[in-house]
């Protein structure tokens, strides 16, 4: 079962960042939750195992890709996001005191805090250019406008729902403008 979720979270942001586009830095914003994935209702059963193999699925891509990854903690946390130092810096987001837990912040979130190099939670984020929303988590608030849904082969990871997007420009200028379509 973990080699098949590993698989199908690979399958899924590969395909994601292939039709995102997204550049060295940008930051990919995920909200996973175990529960789903392991065919529960969200917050109801969270599972480290389960949350670690979404995770190796996803983070050895982002590496090699040399993006930021954020995860979107649940609730309990109001939805905040663990990235690395760099990124907050880099993207000036505010750093908060919070450590998630599997039960309060999600597994996959917990899983990402102890993996990280320098780890740390931001409360809030409109900068990410593609998110993966596994099991309906709500990733959307993150994302810079405009968000464009992505439709991907990959449908589900376990039995969890699988949402994807990126982001474009604003188109500005009515009828008569013209657009750079490499921008898109």
């Amino acid at each position: 079962m973990y080699e098949e979720i590993i698989k199908e979270a690979h399958d899924a942001v590969c395909e994601l960042l292939e039709i995102a586009n997204l550049k060295e830095q940008d930051i990919l914003v995920v909200g996973c939750s175990s529960s789903e994935v392991g065919g529960h209702k969200i917050g109801s059963d969270s599972s480290v195992e389960i949350a670690k193999a979404v995770f190796d699925g996803i983070y050895p891509i982002v590496k090699e890709k040399k993006l930021f990854l954020a995860t979107q903690c649940c609730e309990h946390l109001n939805r905040a996001l663990i990235v690395e130092r760099e990124a907050a810096e880099k993207y000036n987001l505010e750093i908060v005191n919070v450590i998630p837990q599997p039960k309060a912040g999600g597994a996959f979130s917990a899983n990402a805090y102890k993996t990280f190099s320098d780890p740390v939670a931001v409360e809030e984020m409109h900068c990410a250019k593609a998110g993966m929303d596994i099991g309906n988590t709500l990733i959307g608030m993150h994302l810079k406008k405009v968000a464009v849904p992505v439709r991907l082969n990959v449908k589900k990871i376990g039995e969890a729902h699988l949402v994807c997007a990126r982001t474009r420009l604003k188109f500005v200028g009515g009828e008569r403008a013209h657009y750079d379509e490499s921008l898109k």
